[in-house]
């Protein structure tokens, strides 16, 4: 029954050293059966059907070797959007959506979000700021691949222009979002088994201090132009904005400056990070 299975696996998962092993649990056991978490809660004696039941100790067992809860169920939700992902991209972050509400708060005509991914920000972008004209770049084929199909399912595949490769040479766009590899090499032993096994590794690791991959993108020809009239005080003018790792901010925003951005700003995500680094030009 519900109470029993949910039990059993939330002690394997605990043992196993699992955060939040009963979560995972629930999350798992909803997938399987095709009830949501608030009818396992309020039926804790229904019998589980056996294909269920058979579905979500395979499930269970993925879990134990460290597998993602989302590359199991094989969506992860962000903001109004679900993604499918799989281990070509890596799982949307909340801390991600900061570069989404930078977004909205501009409302550009035209933006760019480079290393896409799942396609994350570029589709939550369009859907949410359907005058946007958004472009997503990344150098993973396989990803582009995964946010195509993204793209597809959401109906935004006319809002988005996915382009493989980093800046689109001979381009201008008002904003550029940027969620690039970020970690450095000397942390990545103590990362999670989740991350280290299973997430793609050109997605996260950026050489000793983490900052190759933005250094790259600041020696590229970076040129955002804004396309608002000026009387417009919300306007995007100019204007990058890249996620970063913890500690990063204050050198990367001496980079920003370096390649002529004279206006930054620093926004900390809901764990007090500081996380995301503006710069306007």
């Amino acid at each position: 029954m519900t109470r029993e299975a949910l039990t059993a696996s939330t002690d394997a998962l605990r043992a196993a050293g699992i955060d939040d092993p009963r979560l995972d649990a629930e999350l798992l056991l909803a997938e399987a059966t095709g009830w949501d978490r608030a009818r396992l809660a309020a039926n804790p004696e229904a019998e589980i059907p056996p294909p269920a039941a058979r579905r979500f100790g395979e499930m269970v067992r993925r879990r134990l070797r460290r597998e993602p809860v989302a590359y199991i169920l094989g969506h992860r939700g962000f903001r109004r959007i679900e993604l499918a992902v799989d281990p070509r991209v890596l799982i949307p972050r909340p801390e991600t959506e900061l570069l989404v509400e930078l977004a909205l708060e501009l409302r550009p005509s035209s933006a760019l979000d480079l290393g896409t991914g799942s396609g994350a920000i570029a589709l939550a972008v369009a859907d949410e700021l359907p005058g946007c004209a958004v472009t997503a770049a990344d150098t993973s084929a396989a990803a582009l691949e995964v946010a195509r199909a993204n793209a597809e399912r959401l109906d935004l595949a006319d809002r988005v222009r996915f382009v493989e490769g980093s800046l689109p040479p001979g381009e201008e766009f008002d904003l550029i979002l940027a969620n690039l590899p970020y970690v450095a090499e000397a942390d990545w032993p103590s990362l999670q088994p989740e991350v280290t096994e299973w997430e793609p590794r050109e997605a996260l690791l950026a050489g000793p201090d983490g900052l190759d991959a933005i250094r790259g993108f600041l020696s590229d020809r970076v040129r955002v132009l804004s396309r608002y009239p000026r009387q417009n005080t919300n306007s995007a003018r100019g204007i990058v904005g890249l996620e970063v790792g913890e500690g990063q901010a204050d050198v990367v925003g001496e980079m920003l400056g370096e390649a002529g951005f004279g206006e930054i700003e620093v926004r900390a995500d809901l764990a007090g990070i500081e996380r995301v680094v503006i710069g306007r030009r």
